[in-house]
């Protein structure tokens, strides 16, 4: 599921549209929030722990919640001067003209990037793991911008 706005009259997305694997974020931040509750809660209800025992159980809960929210963080935001792509640990400000192809092929985790400099991008905001036919649909309603916009030939 995404934030893709109805298509214009063109037949594609209305822009700025911002991407994401919205079921994966969800049960993400779903299991990131049960077990930073349940392993905070059983720290500090342990009766044999001392305060410093306390505080490291609440530690490790909160460390296991940043890092489901640092998987849940990609997306893919097209705006009409170009793609901004956010992937766990960094983001990429990419022009339409930067980006030669658009790749979800069967069996890969995410989208890449083919871009003019050579090399190729991850697009961790468009994986098909958990909805399947929404990242295909994403995949190929940012192919249809990128090729619109100049990069990418059809």
């Amino acid at each position: 599921m995404t934030t893709t706005p109805a298509p214009s009259e063109t037949g594609l997305p209305t822009l700025p549209v911002t991407f994401r694997p919205t079921r994966t974020r969800v049960v993400l931040l779903t299991v990131g929030a049960v077990m930073f509750a349940v392993i905070a809660f059983a720290g500090l209800t342990l009766n044999r722990l001392n305060p410093g025992e306390r505080i490291s159980f609440v530690f490790t809960a909160f460390l296991f919640l940043g890092v489901l929210c640092l998987l849940a963080r990609p997306k893919v935001v097209a705006d009409a001067d170009g793609v901004t792509v956010v992937n766990i640990t960094r983001v990429r400000r990419l022009e339409w003209a930067e980006i030669l192809r658009v790749n979800l092929r069967t069996g890969d985790p995410w989208v890449f990037l083919d871009l003019s400099d050579g090399s190729s991008l991850p697009v961790l905001g468009i994986q098909p793991g958990i909805a399947r036919e929404q990242a295909i649909s994403d995949a190929r309603a940012l192919r249809a911008l990128a090729e619109s916009r100049g990069g990418v030939e059809p």
